[in-house]
């Protein structure tokens, strides 16, 4: 249920009933490199802010206090975990995560408990899925005691507390949290304010000045703290800990699909590992598919091996390894991709590692990309690899939207099954996904329009880093530029002619024009501004159909074009190249260079002060000397206006900038 979509309780594939079971995994100890993954985030001045605080909460570093509370006429104590230890003397509950050991102990065999324990089940697995459900709880029945608080609490079962993250246990404090105080309303809990909130409404999570608790009263939220952990520590009941949200990575999978984990399961020798020299294990390749489960767990041979400690009958791992594992790594053996010995040579992966630039989708921010840091350390642990944090540079683009469409009975349709139904209820355009249907056949679209149209609407549409509405109007306008830019190397471009000596008029714009395009193209794609640099490849196309001749200036104009929309529309670029008459691929050809002296306009328009007021502008040659500049301004008719009756004083010159006249 890793990755399996919750929707009412059931999975959105096969319609079939969430639970939860308990099952024995396979775990990389991720936990370990916690800190070490934390702190290198400072480092990564070449990653978004937001992709390195995504991180930095999903590692969840905390200060708090694991302390003791005794249940009562019970020989058991239950260990509870807080950030907030200055809330203590409003708690009003204690709260046991469903699959808490001490959840069966306290309520196991009481009526309704199983009950209640299946709608927890029947819940999706994630933070986020638990976060937004309605907060439930059993009542077991029993009362814990705190030694500091002294006195004591009903002791619940509650859906919200998860057991991977802290103790599994947590004291509510209603006042001062929203789960908490959702929970005390449903189930009639006395709320008890311990923190001056200055007038703020109740539930209040901020830090302040403590009220109704005893001789802790007036200290503030961080003396309170350190106070409640100091007595804890004195008397043997708690202890302060520094807490990471993070847990160990688990990597099993019990489906076909995936790398198989190496190991095998010997009845004498226990969890045996595969001998190097049969390394990899394959997958078997006559699988049957038509029974639930695993289809591994009952191959009729596979699974079977030979002990290589014992030599007695073992049977494989049948669990697979999670798709994130291998993608965790590849980058390392895209340095040595062709290595039939090992995954890679340090020595080559050390000449390429870190990568320079990496680029994904921000849907992997956290999960891929935190387990590609902690794997490069591993390795380099491991004496794998010289460097420890993957990727130098990230950029994160944004998602392919489409738009929704549902029929009468709630049914998610494909967009070509919505065309031909009247009763469609058409919704917002959210990301493509398999699950709500709003996807595309690329088929199609390569079959109607070509990649090269398809990848320019992609580019060109908005800024690479935000979201893109998929459009039939959008890849229709891109396929016709693909037209348009054929047509212009096929009626425009000519033949080679020898370079003239000298440029003007229509001439001389058109190189400028070209060489405009050539650094701003090369300035964009350098900064991410796809959108920005497709814009000027129309702009360019613009000017070549707008210039009549058919000289040197064009047929350096339409290569320029050629050459410059390659990134964006290669297949279109290497027969248009190849129309133009070169023998050898443009792939292989160099990046064209601007030239910096064609960079500057052959006119500037200036403005014209007096006494610090803009009074009017004027065109000049960009070459205008300060003269020239001076001449123009004052013979500006509104100029002259503001001067009559004026001496002139002084006239300040700034050629091709502005022109300042001083006048009393």
């Amino acid at each position: 249920l890793a990755n399996e979509q919750v929707i009412d309780g059931k999975g959105w594939r096969t319609g079939a009933p969430v639970e939860r079971r308990r099952l024995a995994q396979w775990f990389l100890k991720i936990t370990d490199y916690a800190q070490d993954l934390l702190d290198g985030l400072g480092g990564l001045d070449g990653w978004p802010e937001k992709v390195r605080t995504m991180q930095e909460h999903w590692i969840g570093r905390s200060h708090g206090l694991k302390f003791l509370w005794d249940v009562i006429d019970e020989k058991h104590k239950i260990e509870v975990f807080t950030t907030r230890p200055d809330t203590l003397c409003g708690a009003a509950f204690l709260a046991l995560a469903p699959d808490h050991p001490m959840a069966q102990t306290l309520a196991g065999g009481k009526p309704g408990f199983q009950a209640f324990l299946q709608q927890c089940q029947s819940l999706g697995t994630s933070e986020a899925a638990i976060e937004q459900a309605e907060k439930i709880g059993y009542d077991t029945g029993c009362s814990a005691y705190n030694h500091i608080l002294k006195r004591t609490v009903p002791i619940y079962i509650a859906n919200f507390v998860l057991m991977d993250y802290g103790t599994g246990a947590v004291f509510g404090c209603p006042a001062h949290d929203e789960r908490d105080h959702a929970f005390a309303l449903k189930y009639g809990l006395p709320i008890t304010q311990v923190i001056d909130s200055a007038g703020a409404p109740l539930p209040y999570t901020g830090d302040g000045t403590l009220i109704n608790s005893g001789d802790l009263d007036g200290l503030t939220s961080a003396e309170a703290k350190a106070e409640v952990i100091r007595r804890c520590e004195s008397d043997g009941t708690g202890r302060g800990v520094t807490q990471y949200r993070l847990r160990d990575w688990g990597v099993s999978r019990q489906r076909y699909w995936g790398c198989p984990i190496p190991v095998l399961h010997c009845p004498n020798c226990g969890v045996v590992p595969v001998p190097e020299g049969d390394l990899p294990v394959t997958l078997p390749r006559d699988v049957d598919f038509s029974q639930p489960g695993n289809p591994l767990a009952r191959h009729p041979t596979w699974k079977h091996a030979t002990c290589p400690t014992c030599g007695g009958p073992a049977e494989r791992e049948t669990d697979t390894f999670d798709t994130f594992f291998e993608s965790s790594w590849y980058f390392a053996r895209y340095c040595d991709p062709h290595n039939a010995h090992k995954a890679f040579d340090a020595q080559k992966a050390g000449h390429f590692l870190p990568v320079d630039q990496y680029i994904g989708g921000v849907e992997h921010a956290v999960l891929h990309l935190l387990y590609a840091r902690f794997f490069t350390r591993a390795l380099a642990d491991c004496g794998y690899l010289d460097v420890t944090e993957p990727f130098k540079g990230l950029f994160t683009q944004g998602m392919v939207t489409h738009a929704t469409y549902k029929n009468a009975a709630g049914r998610w349709l494909f967009p070509h099954e919505a065309a031909g139904q009247d009763d469609v209820t058409v919704g917002p355009p959210i990301k493509m996904s398999k699950s709500k249907k709003n996807v595309v056949d690329p088929a199609e679209i390569l079959g109607a329009h070509g990649a090269d149209a398809a990848r320019l609407f992609i580019l060109s549409d908005s800024p690479p880093e935000r979201d893109l509405e998929w459009t039939a109007a959008g890849i229709e306008g891109a396929a016709r530029f693909v037209q348009r830019l054929w047509r212009l190397v096929t009626e425009r471009a000519g033949t080679p002619q020898q370079r003239p000596q000298h440029f003007d008029g229509p001439a001389l714009t058109m190189r400028r024009a070209t060489h405009t395009a050539i650094a701003g193209v090369s300035t964009d794609i350098e900064a991410f501004h796809m959108n920005k640099a497709t814009a000027r490849l129309r702009e360019l196309a613009n000017a070549i159909a707008d210039y009549p001749a058919r000289d040197w200036a064009a047929r350096e104009a339409t290569e320029a074009l050629v050459r410059l929309s390659a990134p964006f529309l290669p297949h279109l670029a290497e027969e248009a190249w190849e129309a133009m008459g070169h023998e050898t691929m443009l792939a292989g050809a160099p990046w064209p260079e601007a030239d910096v002296a064609l960079l500057q306009a052959a006119e500037v328009t200036i403005g014209v002060q007096v006494n610090g007021k803009l009074r009017a502008t004027i065109t000049l040659p960009a070459d205008a000397d300060a003269a020239a500049c001076e001449a123009a301004a004052l013979t500006a008719p509104n100029v002259r206006r503001f001067l009559e009756g004026k001496t002139m004083r002084k006239v300040i010159v700034v050629p091709g900038k502005i022109v300042n006249i001083v006048a009393g």
